[in-house]
């Protein structure tokens, strides 16, 4: 038999008894309400105390990301491995830290448009840049000129911090400018945001990728993959494409 439950948790107080009182009464409502006579099982436990700011640390690990990083958080530290380099990302309220599976096939899409790139110009635009480590993947790959741009404040506050912490905060250009107000043409350009965004900003997008130069697409559920490619198909070919359960990840050639 399939049994439902409910977890509830309140904070201890001096109106305890008031408080087990008001819940009973709740759930006999509830019980009067079921056509079968079902009796609710009401259990109390009263947990230790805890440093709940701090305990969802130990849910973050090192991540080997890609063929040459290690994503790691600033309380640790990664295994040695040396054909690796480390990015230390601190996991703050801005999206973009390694975990995400759009995340990750950024990552690995940057390496392959450097790897395409060497001997040639390589400037990368970050367009969305969250906690900024597209952007300092970008600068580890040896990219001459890298810029990130954001709206939200409390993202160009965590990739600030980021690009310090990894050696990168004289090499990003850093700013909350729109992307019609960036000028410059990149060899390679990546936006992870959502399908919605890249099709509205599609035509700013295409304008900054130089001839011959990548575009690099990202948060894109799934069904919407399709529509996005439908939308740069006449000036931009297919490299590579990731597809998982839900997300999908482009790799895009201006022609």
């Amino acid at each position: 038999m399939k049994r439902r439950g409910l977890e509830a948790y309140f904070r201890r107080s001096a109106g305890e008894a008031a408080l087990k009182q008001s819940v009973r009464r709740f759930l006999g409502a509830i019980e009067k309400l079921h056509r079968r006579g079902a009796k609710a099982q009401l259990k109390w436990h009263v947990m230790g105390a805890a440093n709940w700011h701090d305990s969802w640390r130990r849910f973050i690990k090192p991540r080997r990301v890609g063929k040459s990083f290690w994503v790691t958080p600033p309380w640790l530290t990664p295994p040695k491995f040396r054909a690796r380099q480390v990015i230390t990302i601190e996991p703050g309220l801005a999206f973009g830290t390694g975990t995400h599976a759009t995340t990750r096939g950024c990552m690995e899409f940057l390496e392959q448009a450097g790897d395409a790139l060497r001997g040639r110009e390589f400037t990368v635009l970050d367009v969305g840049t969250g906690a900024g480590i597209l952007a300092i993947i970008a600068v580890k790959l040896g990219a001459e000129a890298v810029y990130a741009i954001d709206n939200d404040p409390v993202a160009l506050a965590v990739a600030r911090e980021n690009f310090a912490a990894n050696g990168a905060a004289d090499r990003v250009h850093l700013s909350g400018a729109k992307l019609s107000g960036i000028r410059k043409k990149f060899s390679v350009v990546v936006a992870n945001v959502t399908a919605e965004t890249i099709v509205d900003l599609a035509a700013a997008l295409e304008k900054k990728v130089s001839p011959e130069g990548f575009l690099i697409l990202s948060g894109i559920l799934q069904q919407k993959a399709d529509a996005v490619l439908h939308r740069f198909q006449e000036n931009f070919r297919v490299v590579r494409q990731k597809r998982g359960r839900e997300w999908a990840t482009l790799l895009l050639q201006r022609r």
